[in-house]
Formats: structure tokens, sequence, C-alpha cells
């Protein structure tokens, strides 16, 4: 089918949820997309930070191929090698010493606010609110969409569910003001992606996990979208220098298969009891298989060094073009998470003539820009890339 063809489906048959681009993708291969007119695309979206180690990698093809040969699905009531191993391999790279296997970035969310307020039921306590941040993204459920700290995405659907406070983010004293005895934990996303890419600073986050010592209750870091090296560093907390109790994983993990996972420490990881939590389809063979070669090749092809030092030379040519009088009114993030933002509300209408020169990238509103291209990605390709940006821009 033609775009043409499949853009009457999806006005016939799909729900209306998706403000989609006029393209239709049918291949992808390291840090390339092809689309059905077989024009080739530089890829710097990443499925919106899914494929860490780009398209179709093969040792993930044969991890998946290998899996679904043998058991594609199971029950959690029995075990499973690949869960298992994945289990075990993210507890040795991580902070964690348990893990809980979801399909999704906001199930591993939900799973995170039922661990606070389970771990505050076992201490004798009634506490159940949540603080988190304003401009945040934790999901879509009816929970998680409570938690997001973006008013707008809110008054479709209230009324919410209680249980959420939202507080300025970096601002030490507008949290500590909401923290009570209904307090169960706080949640953070260590750099904030759908909100626009805005970081927390280091000491903020220093102090908010003494927050939480101090009142014992949970930290819990949303790494949905910054984990699996897309910040520079494996997880986002390993840069800041601060661990949390409880860390939520989902995006760049599965390469592409539906995959959350929820990670805490022992304290909080052994609050759940049988039956208190669960998901027919979460942890299954196939999803596992993948996310333990995804992990390998991470590692393997030094993917994590090269989202470091790419990012440092991505944001140093955009600080050099604001230097030169472009309209940028700010350059953020860390490692291949970054955005721009302009003066001009300009955003889409760049993201626009992005795509039709063979580019993908992401608009946040009208005025920011996001950029988060596969960790392969090479300096050749990201000098190419820049070059159509800069012509964009200017």
């Amino acid at each position: 089918m033609n775009l043409s063809e499949l853009q009457q489906l999806d006005s016939m048959y799909h729900m209306p949820t998706y403000a989609r681009l006029p393209v239709t993708f049918v291949k992808g291969k390291g840090t390339r997309l092809w689309d059905d007119t077989g024009k080739e695309y530089l890829d710097l979206l990443s499925g919106i930070g899914v494929i860490n180690i780009g398209h179709c990698h093969p040792k993930v093809i044969a991890a998946i191929k290998d899996q679904v040969e043998s058991l594609m699905h199971v029950s959690n009531l029995f075990y499973t090698q690949p869960q298992l191993e994945l289990a075990k391999k993210i507890i040795d790279i991580s902070f964690g010493e348990r893990c809980f296997f979801a399909n999704s970035g906001a199930e591993a969310n939900e799973g995170a606010i039922k661990l606070a307020r389970r771990y505050a039921k076992l201490k004798g306590s009634d506490a159940y609110e949540i603080i988190t941040a304003l401009r945040s993204f934790h999901g879509r459920t009816m929970k998680t969409l409570a938690a997001t700290g973006q008013p707008d995405k809110h008054k479709p659907f209230e009324p919410l569910p209680p249980g959420f406070k939202h507080v300025a983010l970096n601002d030490i004293g507008a949290l500590e003001k909401e923290v009570s005895d209904n307090t169960c934990a706080i949640m953070l996303e260590v750099i904030q992606g759908e909100g626009g890419v805005y970081p927390c600073d280091a000491d903020y986050l220093a102090k908010v996990r003494r927050l939480c010592d101090e009142r014992d209750i949970l930290l819990i870091f949303d790494e949905v979208q910054t984990g699996m090296g897309r910040t520079g560093t494996m997880f986002a907390y390993q840069g800041a220098g601060v661990e949390p109790d409880v860390m939520t994983l989902a995006k760049g993990i599965g390469s592409g298969m539906p995959i959350g996972v929820l990670v805490a420490n022992a304290k909080a990881g052994l609050s759940f009891k049988p039956g208190e939590h669960g998901s027919t389809f979460g942890g299954g063979p196939v999803v596992c298989a993948a996310a333990l070669a995804t992990i390998e090749v991470i590692e393997e092809e030094g993917l994590v060094e090269n989202s470091r030092k790419l990012g440092a030379y991505i944001k140093a040519k955009f600080d050099e073009l604001r230097a030169k009088g472009a309209p940028i009114k700010e350059v953020r993030g860390e490692g291949l998470m970054l955005a721009i933002e302009l003066d001009e509300e300009k955003a889409k209408d760049i993201v626009m003539g992005l795509l039709s020169r063979g580019i993908v990238a992401n608009n946040i509103g009208s005025t920011i820009i996001r950029f988060l291209p596969p960790l392969c990605i090479t300096k050749d390709e990201v000098d190419d890339a820049f070059g159509v940006v800069e012509s964009m821009i200017i």
C-alpha cells in the first residue's frame, strides 16, 4: 500500500490518537530508515529513544529468532531462563537488587507507584501521596497521567486518581514544603524527556536523596527515556551520582520489543508478596531475549562511551552556532538526549523541513527540537546531519 492508501485506512479504522507525519517507513538498518518510495532517512529520533543500538541489529534479530523457535510464551507461574538471566544482568549493571518485568514504561511506573504505597503500608503508614515535577511525563494510564506534571494533559480526563502533587523542578524549597506525613515517595526523571529535555541539577538530586532518607520515603527515578546509555552513562543516575531506591526502564532496553522494567533496592524490592502484583505478558521469553542481546551490544560496541563523546560534540556545535547568532535560546541535555530551544516558534516547520531532506527529528511544542539518535551514530553522520540542521535554523 502507498502512503495515501494507508492514510485513508488510518482515517477510517484507527482512533485519532496520533498526529502522524506524512511518511510510511518500511525498512530500518542501523541509523537509517527507508520509506515506501525508497527514500533514505537518517534517524535522529530512534523511535523516541527506543532504537539505542540501531535498527534491526543482527544480534537482536538472531536472539528473537532463536527464542521464537523454542518458546514464545508461558505463564509467569513458571520459571523461564531468559527472564531470570535478564534480571541478573540488570542487577549486575545497576544499583538494584530486585526486578519486575512489565510491557511498557507506563506499566513500570504504575508498578513503582504501587511499590511505594506497599512499602509505606509495611511500615504501618497510610501514606499514599507521591510528589513529582512540573513538566514531567510518566505515562498515559490514569495513574501515570495523574503523576505527570502537565496540566494540559490532565484536563480531557479529569477527575484523575488522587495522590499526586507537582512542584517546580530543581527547587528543593518547593519540594520540602509539599512533603508531609502523607508522602510515600518522590518520583523524578533525571532528565525530563517529553517535557522538553530539562535536566535535574546534581546538587538538587543529592538534596532530594537526603530528604527521602530522613523521611524514610522512596526515591523513584523514571529512566524510561534516559536509561540504557542514552545520556552518556548506562543509567542517568550514575552521571548524577545519586542512587534511587527504585528505577523504571523501558524504551531503549528492548530495541523495539515491548518491555518495561521495575528495578529496586532490597528494602523496596521485597515489599511485594505473591499475588500483589503481576503481568500476563511481562517478562516473556522473546522480549527478554531481545533485551539481553541489546545490553550485550551496548557493552560490546562501546555505545555508552559513544553517546557521551558524540553528545558533547553535538552540544559544542550547537553552542558555536548559537554564538554565531542563530536563534537558539538554549542547548540542553546529556549524551545523545539533546534539545535546542529556539527564540522563534518555528520548531515544527524546521522538523518538517528536515524530514523533507531525509532527517528524522522531533519538535516538542513550537520552540523545542529534540534529538535522540541511535547510540551507534558516527561523527561523519553527525557532521552531515548538522550541516542540514544548520541550514534549516539560520
